[in-house]
């Protein structure tokens, strides 16, 4: 990833950050956008090697914003060869509680989720197409595919993400490869806080016996800029086999 741009939106997350130290030890520049979480975004950029790196605090579902990071990531470096999608909320709604779910929600969730990752793209994409080899990363979930999650709304629009990755690698190939990469449960700092029963449970009914780590998650996005560059199009599932249960 020598002289290689890297756009991680949601850098700063438990995810997101494992992407980006992944990239950057990698030798790529990254940069990274945040939300609220100023202070990790800093500490995050101090432990990454070489330098270079940046952060921006923006939301994912401000277009205009988008388009000035565009702006300024083409100013300030002249290229992005990698963008990864990994802003995302969700809200813990019983899927029966169908009035908890309410329209505000909803409406947010999708915002964040499937039209925030689609404006990346929109406001990218002149940048990418310039390398002629350049990859967007969308971070789904497996809850996009076994309607189990969150909740009923953030099942919906992971869905709606994987579908979009196809759509778009349809539509922007051959200069743009897009890709999902479609993680179970995953032991961030925000999973190890709810209930370890609920968790241990998550674990044993996984094939593989225990939750995704986010090095696996961030070894899954580097390996399809760098190795798997024949894959378009596709879901690339980091889950243990947990569907298959």
């Amino acid at each position: 990833m020598q002289g290689k741009v890297v756009v991680i939106t949601g850098g700063s997350g438990g995810i997101g950050s494992e992407i980006a130290r992944q990239f950057a030890n990698a030798g790529g520049t990254v940069i990274i956008t945040y939300r609220n979480a100023k202070e990790a975004a800093e500490r995050l950029l101090a432990q990454l090697p070489a330098s270079g790196h940046w952060s921006r605090q923006l939301d994912v579902d401000d277009t205009a914003a988008l388009n000035a990071l565009a702006s300024d990531v083409s100013g300030r470096q002249g290229r992005c060869d990698v963008l990864v999608n990994c802003a995302g909320i969700t809200r813990f709604v019983a899927h029966g509680d169908l009035e908890a779910l309410d329209d505000e929600l909803i409406d947010r969730i999708f915002r964040v989720n499937w039209r925030g990752a689609f404006a990346a793209v929109r406001a990218f994409r002149p940048l990418l197409e310039q390398t002629g080899d350049a990859l967007v990363v969308n971070i789904s979930s497996i809850a996009g595919v076994t309607a189990m999650g969150s909740n009923i709304a953030y099942c919906a629009s992971k869905a709606a993400l994987d579908s979009m990755t196809k759509s778009l690698a349809r539509a922007l190939a051959p200069a743009i490869r897009v890709v999902s990469v479609s993680p179970g449960l995953v032991d961030t700092e925000f999973v190890r806080g709810l209930d370890q029963s609920w968790r241990d449970e998550q674990a044993r009914r996984t094939p593989l016996g225990r939750l995704a780590t986010p090095q696996e998650v961030g070894t899954a996005v580097l390996a399809l800029a760098t190795t798997l560059k024949y894959s378009n199009g596709c879901i690339i599932a980091v889950d243990g086999g947990r569907p298959l249960t």
